[in-house]
């Protein structure tokens, strides 16, 4: 997983400390998503295929998949404590059927150096990119340690959930860069106007 985190509201960001908590943050403060480039470029950026594997053909139903799985994903990330409604279990079930697929089978090779990387061992398809997302949501609901260390960040409105691994579980922002940041100007601008007043 890439730890770069974005400065542009359209640039990926991947600072969840989850592949399925990123694509989450693909929703805020507006549609990271807004293309077939885009999306690929979160794919890559991701993790979920290898640098510089050819994804020219994806399509916009690539699109379209990968904003629909937020929705469940999100739901279930969000609702981990009301598992007995109706929209829980439809999400849950969606995830768990898209997990099902299988994942891109990666293979070492030579490079050109001849250190070992690695590679797919084909195109990767769109099912399968989207099966290493539903298993990295499996995987995070179903481990309680993880599940524990899931916080929304305290950003005045900021929806976002991340994976908090900091020392003592105190990280407060999905990102120090951004909300962080935004938090501390405000905290400043408040000391100036009362020393002011």
């Amino acid at each position: 997983m890439a730890l770069a985190s974005a400065s542009s509201a359209h640039e990926p960001r991947f600072d969840a400390g989850r592949v399925c908590l990123d694509l989450l943050a693909t929703t805020h403060p507006g549609e990271r998503l807004d293309g077939v480039g885009a999306l690929c470029a979160w794919i890559e950026g991701a993790g979920l295929v290898p640098g510089g594997t050819a994804l020219g053909h994806a399509d916009d139903s690539w699109l379209t998949a990968f904003r629909e799985l937020r929705g469940p994903v999100g739901l279930l990330v969000r609702g981990m404590h009301r598992t007995e409604t109706p929209a829980y279990g439809r999400a849950l079930a969606r995830v768990n059927e898209v997990a099902r697929a299988a994942p891109p089978a990666p293979v070492a090779v030579r490079a050109r150096d001849g250190r070992l990387v690695r590679e797919l061992a084909g195109p990767p398809g769109c099912a399968a990119l989207l099966a290493v997302v539903a298993r990295d949501a499996v995987e995070l609901l179903t481990d309680p340690v993880a599940r524990a260390a899931v916080r929304e960040c305290e950003g005045d409105t900021c929806p976002l959930v991340y994976l908090d691994t900091s020392r003592g579980r105190r990280r407060r922002w999905c990102s120090s860069e951004v909300c962080g940041n935004r938090e501390r100007v405000a905290r400043h601008r408040r000391r100036a106007a009362l020393a002011r007043a």
